[in-house]
């Protein structure tokens, strides 16, 4: 066999092996569902169960970058917690050593009976053979993943076949023999696993390339064992690359992953070799086998993690300190405090419960406030920065939805007298308006972003008008936020004529816009965004008088309620109507007798 032959070969085993387990691991993906991410977000309260989890999960789906890059994103969506993240990578790394011990039936031979039936070549060929069948013959989608499953087993074994047979060779050559002799340098052995890992992008192709390399004779302990130290290093590749698109904390998850191993490198390198200088280890120069690598990867591994385990919180400490907050993130931190607050403790006791989710609400409806107004901000003064900043808010007003809905819904699961089920009630449609109030706000900034990416600029006119609306969404907003935070009752009976006002207002000044598209003084982009910025506001005011109608429904089921002694009634005809024309008169922009209201035509409730 000439060596571009053997080098084909080779890299055909590899490509083989790498497919055949990204196979295997997307089947047992798709089998197990959501339940591994559920697994992994649930099942890490403790450290101990976090590494537990992280060799479990790795085991199956045999990819440590792949775990790892799934709790990346749990931390960058904030659902998980840097710490717990943590012990989850650690088990990863002693979960994808699993795969060398697998990769030792491929080379189990035999030549007759039970060992003929164990060989590497029976095994695939039956796995591929059955594999096959469910593949073409099943309907059921689960059963089509089983044999996914089972002929990316088949390949991957063939692979380690191939790559074995296409090095088999150079047992002969005592040119390959001295160049392994080189890698015995535990400098260059360690480059070499960390080059090779990265290039290849998985651990486990290294490892199975390095007991292919074993079954020549000509790979001893001390070359093999630097190049598993540098192995673990070159893994960390894919997932600093599955990292660039985080947050801060997604960052720094993918960091300790790279921290893990090259402290566990620096720990067995040092400790290893210091030894040596002293004591001299009769067994490096003992030729490896496949079995003797895997044990070794393992060993290194399990040992690295209990070393490493003690020091969670130190790891956790250094990975803030090399990724430093920014004041912006140090906000966001802030912001999202409110969540301590949802105690699940507490889930037992409701009146104290609802009183935790009460507080969260404020402040959830107070992020709601600023980013409506940051996003009317940018109608006037646009900056990409100021931009972002809307759109990283409305994630997490999003987020407050979630977790205050989870813990509602949790809540309901409790017994409750009947007010306190009514609030329930109450506060999931509240989170709800709130959310959708921040939805619109990122539309708002949507629109200015492209105002300025296509240079799209209104009218004097045009912008007149839009200051006008501005101001009474402005006011529709902070009045009700007020309301709600205060339980003001009063000002909550002004938000339906203020919505309605505000209504009328988009009619008119979308009319007023058409004639202005007549006339050539604006043009059809302008007007498109002119009529969606509108359409956003009246939105907003709709959903103002959702979340006022909280504090109307609050008191009315609560009379002993302090709130600013105002009848709990509804506002009389007169009352809407003389209401609606001093909202009217405000702003200037047409006269109740211009465009009269009916009680009965208003379209909120």
């Amino acid at each position: 066999m000439d060596i571009l032959t053997m080098i084909l070969s080779l890299l055909c085993g590899v490509s083989l092996f790498l497919f055949g387990m990204s196979l295997m691991g997307d089947g047992l993906k798709s089998v197990a569902g959501n339940k591994l991410e559920t697994f992994l977000y649930r099942m890490t309260n403790t450290p101990v169960k976090g590494v537990l989890l992280g060799t479990g999960v790795t085991s199956v789906i045999q990819s440590s970058s792949a775990t790892t890059v799934m709790v990346i994103g749990f931390v960058n969506s904030g659902m998980m917690k840097l710490r717990q993240a943590i012990g989850i990578i650690m088990g990863a790394n002693i979960g994808t050593s699993i795969t060398g011990w697998i990769l030792c039936l491929s080379y189990i031979e035999g030549s007759n009976g039970i060992a003929k039936l164990l060989s590497s070549a029976t095994i695939s060929a039956m796995v591929a053979i059955i594999g096959t069948l469910i593949r073409m013959l099943s309907k059921r989608t689960v059963y089509k993943n089983l044999g996914n499953i089972m002929l990316g087993f088949a390949i991957l074994m063939v692979g380690m076949q191939m790559m074995s047979s296409a090095v088999s060779p150079l047992k002969e050559s005592s040119a390959f023999t001295d160049a392994l002799t080189m890698f015995s340098n535990p400098v260059l052995g360690i480059l070499l696993g960390i080059v090779m890992t990265a290039i290849l992008q998985s651990a486990s192709a290294s490892v199975g390339i390095l007991q292919a390399l074993s079954v020549t004779g000509a790979l001893s302990f001390a070359t093999a064992f630097p190049v598993i130290l540098g192995i673990g290093v070159g893994a960390a590749c894919p997932v600093m690359i599955s990292s660039i698109g985080a947050n801060k904390n997604g960052k720094r998850t993918a960091l300790v992953y790279l921290l893990d191993d090259v402290f566990g490198m620096l720990i067995w390198a040092v400790g290893f070799y210091a030894v040596n200088a002293v004591v001299h280890f009769s067994f490096l120069d003992m030729k490896v086998n496949p079995v003797l690598i895997a044990a070794v990867n393992s060993i290194f591994r399990i040992v690295t993690v209990c070393i490493l385990f003690p020091f969670i919180a130190k790891i956790e400490q250094l990975v803030m300190f090399l990724v430093k907050d920014s004041e912006e993130d140090l906000e966001d931190l802030a912001d999202s405090a409110d969540f301590d607050l949802l105690e699940e403790r507490l889930l037992g006791l409701p009146a104290l419960a609802l009183g935790q989710t009460s507080r969260v609400i404020l402040g959830m409806s107070r992020k709601v406030r600023k980013n409506v107004g940051r996003a009317l901000n940018l109608i006037h003064e646009f900056s990409d920065k100021k931009y972002e900043k809307v759109q990283r808010k409305e994630d997490l007003i999003d987020k407050y939805e979630s977790r205050i809905g989870d813990y509602l819904m949790k809540l309901t699961k409790q017994e409750m007298n009947s007010r306190q089920t009514r609030q329930v009630a109450m506060e999931l449609r509240t989170i709800g308006d709130l959310e959708r109030m921040g939805d619109y706000a990122s539309n708002i900034a949507r629109l200015t972003n492209q105002m300025h990416e296509e240079n799209i600029v209104f009218s004097e006119e045009a912008m007149n008008d839009l200051n006008v609306m501005i101001e009474a969404e402005r006011e529709i907003v902070n009045s009700t936020i007020n309301a709600y935070q205060e339980h003001d009752l009063q000002t909550a009976l002004q938000m339906k004529p203020l919505s309605s006002a505000i209504q009328s207002l988009c009619e008119i000044l979308k009319a007023r816009h058409i004639g202005r598209l007549g006339r050539g003084e604006c043009g059809l982009e302008q007007g498109a965004i002119f009529n969606e910025l509108l359409n956003s506001f009246e939105r907003i005011a709709s959903h103002c008088v959702a979340v006022s109608g909280a504090v109307r429904r609050e008191y009315q089921q609560n009379p002993d309620i302090h709130v600013h002694s105002v009848s709990a009634r509804e506002l009389t005809d007169e009352q809407y109507k003389s209401l609606y024309n001093s909202f009217l008169s405000k702003y200037d922009v047409l006269s109740a007798k211009e465009h009269p209201i009916s009680v009965e035509d208003e379209t909120v409730k």
